[in-house]
């Protein structure tokens, strides 16, 4: 009998993970870069919140996607019952080329850049050799190691990886609750100008301001569907998907406006307008510089939470797509031991540190927005074509406020996607380009199997 992925996973795990994944690096690094395009203490607070409510509504959706068919894979197996498996497989290879994959190898060389202001020698400005042209510093030979050690964790057994996992991210849940507590009591200097003043902006120009501070919001946001992945190891998936959605996004969105008012009591708007590192700069006049040094640890710990929760749930796309038989068939197979899927988690540590080394990570990520954002809506639609395709499908749980709910996830995601289009077209397109390169590829698969 072939080995069999387990249920080894509690809601408590499934929350975990959530936070693990989503409150990484974004929080501490958005709201400088949100008040060059918005600067109103009023207007980003707003973004925020209808972020937190938008992706509370996705978050509904799929909660009844992933309580309905609880398997490995998340939104791939939505889209392969929905659409088929050539939909399926797009959003599996843009998931695998860049998202996931670039994900991990964009929060490794993260951690190491944060890390080489604790440690000057691990800065990825230290380059030690030149291979076949290639500079290699010593920040991507940590990074390196990063993806490498965090890959085995999870390779030798879920209850090791999910251990990791929920010490880090409680870690890292004290510390935030810790810097909101102190902030709040400390920050007592600059009152909160909560009025939604346009200076002057044409409604046009609001609309496009927002719609780019919105966009930041959702990628502070972003992972907030990964546990789905793992829906196939998550015990008593019928309950636990939907609770560790709802509870996760909710308390997320809490702590998140919770700590741009820390921000905005700290320093005036105008003293945040353009700082990337808009938390040490908070830190510092709050605290003084030997906070901002745990601030930084602290840092640390949620990108390395971020980074072993991405690891733990990414290979389990792969190996769904190779179930499937569109994918490298080892990459379906389960560790008679440790179980889990043991050539994914390789596969996809092999690709993401490759791509620490390509230098420009960053840039080819910011391509993939446009692509996950379609698969967010095509994904949310599938609620309303599996009901009428599949009424049969069990539903234990069903999305609360249908077709409302949806329709506002949907709505929201595609005047993103249209401003998107006008802010970065290039990005837009690209993204695109690369998501379509998948066709021949799952043909090749498809022929093959």
């Amino acid at each position: 009998m072939k080995p069999e992925l387990k249920r080894q996973l509690s809601l408590f795990d499934s929350i975990m993970i959530v936070a693990g994944i989503v409150v990484g690096s974004g929080i501490f690094l958005t709201t400088g870069i949100m008040a060059e395009s918005l600067p109103s203490v009023a207007w980003i607070l707003l973004a925020w919140v209808v972020g937190g409510l938008i992706t509370l509504c996705g978050g509904l959706v799929y909660a009844e996607l992933g309580a309905s068919l609880p398997e490995a894979g998340g939104q791939y197996v939505y889209l392969r019952e929905a659409y088929g498996t050539l939909v399926a497989f797009l959003s599996g290879w843009v998931i695998f080329l860049v998202y996931m994959c670039g994900g991990i190898a964009m929060l490794a060389v993260a951690f190491s850049e944060y890390f080489g202001t604790l440690a000057p020698g691990f800065s990825n400005s230290n380059t030690l050799f030149s291979i076949l042209g290639f500079n290699v510093s010593a920040g991507q030979l940590l990074s390196l190691v990063l993806v490498v050690l965090f890959s085995f964790f999870n390779y030798i057994g879920v209850l090791f990886g999910k251990g990791v996992q929920n010490l880090l991210s409680l870690i890292k849940i004290i510390a935030i609750v810790a810097f909101i507590l102190f902030g709040l009591w400390a920050s007592q200097g600059n009152a909160l100008d909560l009025s939604l003043s346009t200076d002057g902006l044409s409604f046009g120009s609001l609309v496009a301001k927002f719609g780019a501070v919105l966009l930041l919001v959702f990628w502070a946001f972003d992972g907030w569907n990964n546990v789905n992945f793992v829906a196939g190891e998550i015990k008593k998936p019928a309950v636990n998907v939907p609770r560790a959605l709802i509870i996760s996004i909710s308390l997320i969105s809490l702590v998140y406006i919770l700590i741009n008012i820390v921000y905005f009591k700290a320093l005036p708007i105008e003293e945040i307008i353009g700082v990337v590192t808009i938390a040490d700069s908070v830190s510092t006049v709050l605290f003084g510089s030997i906070a901002t040094t745990l601030l930084t640890i602290a840092i640390l710990i949620a990108i390395a939470s971020s980074l072993n929760g991405s690891v733990l749930v990414g290979a389990r796309v792969y190996y769904a797509m190779a179930r499937d038989g569109v994918f490298f068939k080892k990459m379906g197979k389960v560790h008679p031991k440790f179980k889990t899927p043991a050539y994914s988690i390789v596969i996809q540590c092999i690709w993401s540190g490759v791509l620490v080394f390509m230098g420009n990570v960053e840039q080819l990520f910011t391509y993939m927005i446009f692509p996950a954002i379609i698969f967010w809506v095509i994904t949310a639609f599938s609620v309303f074509i599996l009901r009428r395709k599949r009424p049969e499908l069990s539903r234990p749980y069903k999305t609360w406020g249908y077709p409302l709910t949806p329709l506002i996830f949907i709505f929201a995601c595609l005047g993103l996607l249209i401003n998107t289009v006008f802010e970065s077209p290039l990005e837009s397109i690209a993204g695109l380009g690369i998501t379509l390169l998948g066709i021949p590829v799952y043909w090749y698969w498809k022929n093959r199997s």
